[in-house]
């Protein structure tokens, strides 16, 4: 097989097996074959094409490719088909003699099956290893883009996350997320002088939002261990990137979490990865399936952001791929980063689907010998339109191109076969139990337990006040006048009345008076002269 007049299989030349990825070919029918060159494997690609047209295989064999040129992949599974990369294709297989014919007619002389390493993962912990990331990294932005926030509730949480940082309570999970935010209720009147007003609606709905999120599923993403970005960058003892498969099936029944999740991989990887200019290979590649619910109703902030990593996580060695069924899913400013081509047929049975067709026939550069938005109409299963990056990152011509079959495994392996890649694989054990360490729930039902212990003692200390009290007023009442009243009703027992007692009531009595203390002041005076 030939390639630029060079060997495209085996030899050290532009040629090489090491330098591109062979896509197909197909005679003179087809054209040249097309190979997707390594070098410029990180200026990110397109895979369209309407369903059943053959996209799927394309992502196998573009997965198998990477791995065997040593480059790490990581995509998604959404129809379960994908596991097939981790066994190899047999000539037991049904479509055996029809993968044989199409090597040889495209002049795939190597072609052989083969097996691929794979690492399984899944948000859910059930078909592979549990893939988890914290709040704190997830971010208020991509949080408020998962629950659907208003431009208010993003606000509030907002709000809530720099509370977490000020006042040191690590976001871990979901449980923090709700502890937290009824922190923020109850402290809402002080919050709102400082932060802005905090509605109690606000925080009822974001709560609503998390309730379903976890309803969904959602509440397996959050936690620790969180998923460290080199176990996705793995690659063999002999030099094979490992091909990280993520079982998105499930998931795809909460699009808006799946969504979210790969964008917040992708940040990650952006963040941080180096910089490293631009390598012979890139380190990781990355494919986005399903891309359209990525931009379905995004707001624009988001869609910068994602332009934004698609432009710059170039330089750090990323390549990034996404999988769609119509180029028009993916924002003008998005689909502008996008070098290399692979589309599949678009069915065009409405004016709508005529606009799109004659859009994404604009995107490639022309070729004489066919026209571009008749050959995409027209393609079959298995074969597309393609164009990849040349010399210096230049578009290359379009050409009809019959896709290679994989060497892999076409369709899902078993269970057992699943089971038995996820136990050997390096990370097995790593993520399997959820770790649950001092963060906001812990610390804010800590400080309320601290609250209630410290209005438990003060309530008791003033209980205790109260009944001193009591003690001393009841001992003052009995040194006092209760001791006289006591002394009246004892000291003085009723006599009869008679005329002694009467002359000596007159006399005490006239004693108390003025001329009683005359008296008295005479006597003693006459006393104390004398000596």
């Amino acid at each position: 097989m030939y390639f630029g007049g060079e060997s495209f299989f085996g030899g050290t030349g532009a040629g090489d097996m090491n330098d591109r990825i062979y896509m197909g070919g197909g005679g003179e029918e087809y054209g040249t074959p097309q190979g997707l060159t390594l070098k410029y494997a990180n200026r990110h690609g397109l895979v369209a094409g309407a369903t059943g047209t053959g996209k799927t295989v394309t992502l196998q064999i573009m997965a198998e490719g990477f791995s065997k040129a040593g480059v790490p992949v990581f995509l998604s599974d959404v129809k379960g088909d994908l596991s097939g990369l981790a066994a190899s294709g047999s000539e037991g297989f049904k479509l055996h003699t029809a993968f044989m014919k199409r090597a040889a007619t495209i002049g795939f002389d190597d072609y052989a099956y083969e097996a691929f390493p794979v690492t399984f993962w899944d948000l859910f912990g059930e078909q592979g290893h549990p893939v988890r990331t914290t709040m704190a990294e997830m971010g208020p932005l991509l949080l408020s883009r998962m629950l659907d926030l208003s431009e208010a509730q993003e606000g509030v949480l907002n709000i809530a996350f720099r509370l977490s940082d000020e006042e040191g309570l690590p976001l871990l999970d979901l449980r923090d997320l709700r502890a937290l935010l009824v922190h923020v209720g109850e402290n809402a009147p002080q919050l709102s002088l400082e932060y802005g007003h905090i509605s109690n609606a606000s925080i009822g709905a974001i709560q609503r939002r998390l309730l379903v999120l976890e309803n969904q599923g959602g509440a397996n993403l959050f936690g620790e261990p969180a998923l460290e970005l080199a176990d996705l960058m793995r690659t063999t003892q002999d030099g094979q990137g490992r091909v990280n498969i993520l079982a998105a099936d499930k998931l795809m029944a909460s699009p808006a979490l799946y969504a979210t999740f790969l964008l917040w991989l992708l940040s990650e990887l952006f963040e941080e990865l180096p910089e490293i200019g631009d390598p012979d290979k890139p380190r990781l590649v990355f494919f986005f399936d399903e891309a359209h619910l990525l931009f379905d109703d995004a707001p624009k902030a988001l869609i910068d952001k994602v332009e934004q990593v698609a432009r710059l996580i170039r330089s750090k060695g990323v390549g990034v791929y996404f999988i769609t069924q119509n180029p028009a899913d993916v924002p003008e400013d998005v689909l502008g980063q996008l070098g290399n081509r692979v589309q599949h047929a678009l069915r065009a049975f409405t004016a709508r689907d005529k606009q799109a067709l004659h859009r994404a026939a604009q995107t490639y550069r022309e070729n004489p010998r066919f026209d571009i938005e008749t050959a995409i109409r027209e393609v079959g299963v298995g074969e597309a339109v393609t164009s990849m990056l040349q010399k210096k990152g230049v578009p290359g011509v379009a050409e009809r191109t019959l896709i290679r079959p994989p060497s892999s495994q076409l369709g899902p392996i078993s269970k057992s076969a699943r089971r038995a890649v996820i136990e050997a694989s390096p990370v097995a054990g790593k993520y399997e139990t959820l770790r649950d360490r001092d963060s906001a729930y812990e610390r804010l039902k800590a400080r309320a337990a601290a609250a209630a212990r410290a209005a438990e003692a003060a309530e008791a200390e003033e209980e205790r006040l109260e009944v001193q009290e009591r003690e001393f007023r009841a001992a003052r009442r009995y040194s006092t006048g209760g001791v006289r009243s006591t002394s009246r009703r004892i000291g003085r027992p009723r006599k009869k009345d008679t005329f002694g007692s009467a002359i000596g009531e007159a006399v005490i009595k006239e004693l108390k008076g003025t001329t009683g203390r005359r008296l008295v002041r005479g006597i003693f005076g006459g006393l104390f002269k004398g000596r």
